[in-house]
């Protein structure tokens, strides 16, 4: 990020009132050059005056380094050099007086009313100064002179300053203005940075969890009726070798499907990545919007669907399960994620069958409705209390939460609980549009 306005915002460097040293060296220089001007102008006051030359000069040094106060109280700079016009000095006090009054940050009322006495001033200083010239024939001019160079030598001392300190005023002002309004782009930039950052962490944990939920309901399933088959071939393999060796070919076929379905979810992962790294280069506020297509581009890969769920509960009935599939109303295709969310709750109830209650009758019903379609899974008590743990299936306790994110995601309903007779229940029922 820049550092606009870095310099603005650092605290005054200079002593006392100014900002920094240079201003005050500035200033201190300034003030020396005024009080040797009204010095060297106060000797021919005091003899006018009738009046020690040497009161004169201290006069006019005390006047003269006013001018070091300017930036402080340029009023009071202003007001003195009006008060010495008279006496016919400070000069250069009244012109720099002038500028930095201008430049202030002062009401305009101020400003016109201050030059306005200044230009009176000057302009009387000098009509009186001409005429008593003219008068001792110093200068042999017309009378036409006399009101020429009382005005023009107002205008002269009053009008520039006053104009390049207004143009300095109003230039600081703009700049100033410029640079609050960089610093607040800036702020508001790394507002927006830090909101690209959290809506690509938030990005980033919603595809992790897809991820997770994607990698259970394909590996628990598969891998649950292969720890059920290799259960059964163990208890009948001296027993009856032609059923074990049914069970082993199961076994071999649920494994490859489950190899095959990992590849193909570890192959879309991976033609993400390329996707994610160059949407990550070009602007990290769109994380969220590559995660969606990736997660998109997931579920349409040959995801399962409600025509293999017939398939599904004949692989549980293999493994000994008692299962009884009923269907009401006509079937009918829905949209992708549709179809494959009903599939998956409809898996992990079995799954959760096999791990907790093994040997229990189960019943999987599918009802078409016309704005939905519902689905339930409920299985009776196990025989034996011990039966879930004959096989050592472990349960990580996250199948139930995976079930619930899925349908509340298409804008569905999820209960899940036991049943007054000790089994338990998984009901869904999710929009059809």
């Amino acid at each position: 990020m820049t550092t606009t306005g870095e310099e603005h915002a650092t605290g005054p460097t200079g002593p006392w009132w100014w900002a920094r040293w240079r201003s005050a060296v500035l200033d201190g220089s300034l003030a020396l050059v005024s009080a040797l001007e009204c010095g060297a102008e106060g000797i021919p006051f005091a003899r006018d005056a009738g009046i020690p030359v040497a009161v004169g000069i201290v006069f006019g040094l005390l006047a003269g380094s006013v001018l070091l106060i300017r930036r402080r109280w340029p009023i009071a700079v202003v007001l003195v050099a009006i008060a010495i016009t008279p006496a016919q000095m400070g000069f250069l006090m009244g012109i720099v007086g002038l500028y930095t009054l201008a430049a202030c940050e002062l009401p305009r009322r101020i400003i016109v009313a201050l030059a306005g006495m200044s230009l009176v001033g000057t302009m009387i200083v000098t009509f009186v100064r001409v005429r008593q010239d003219m008068a001792r024939g110093d200068l042999t001019l017309g009378d036409w002179f006399v009101p020429f160079a009382s005005i023009t030598t107002s205008l002269g001392l009053t009008a520039p300053p006053l104009l390049l300190g207004l143009y300095v005023g109003a230039r600081r002002r703009l700049m100033e203005s410029l640079r609050e309004r960089a610093d607040s782009l800036e702020r508001e930039l790394q507002l927006l940075a830090e909101r690209a950052e959290e809506r690509a962490e938030w990005a980033r944990g919603e595809e992790r969890t897809r991820i997770a939920r994607e990698m259970h309901d394909v590996v628990a399933h598969r891998v649950s009726l292969m720890v059920v088959h290799a259960a059964a071939l163990q208890a009948v393999a001296r027993k009856d070798p032609e059923k074990a060796a049914r069970n082993a070919a199961l076994v071999g076929d649920m494994g490859r499907q489950a190899l095959t379905e990992l590849r193909e979810m570890l192959g879309v992962l991976r033609s993400g990545d390329g996707v994610e790294r160059r949407a990550a280069q070009a602007q990290l506020a769109a994380v969220d919007v590559v995660a969606a297509k990736v997660a998109s581009r997931a579920a349409d890969e040959d995801g399962p669907c409600l025509s293999e769920l017939d398939e599904l509960v004949g692989q549980s009935a293999a493994a000994g399960m008692v299962v009884d599939l009923s269907v009401e109303g006509d079937a009918r295709s829905y949209a992708r994620e549709i179809e494959q969310t009903a599939y998956r709750v409809v898996q992990e109830a079995l799954t959760n069958v096999h791990k907790h209650a093994a040997g229990a009758k189960t019943y999987v019903r599918l009802a078409h409705r016309v704005s939905e379609i519902a689905m339930q899974v409920e299985n009776e008590p196990p025989p034996e209390v011990g039966s879930a743990s004959a096989v050592g299936l472990p349960s990580g306790g996250n199948g139930l939460v995976g079930m619930r994110e899925r349908v509340a995601a298409l804008g569905g309903v999820f209960v899940s609980g036991p049943t007054d007779a000790g089994g338990f229940r998984v009901s869904a029922v999710i929009p059809a549009a």
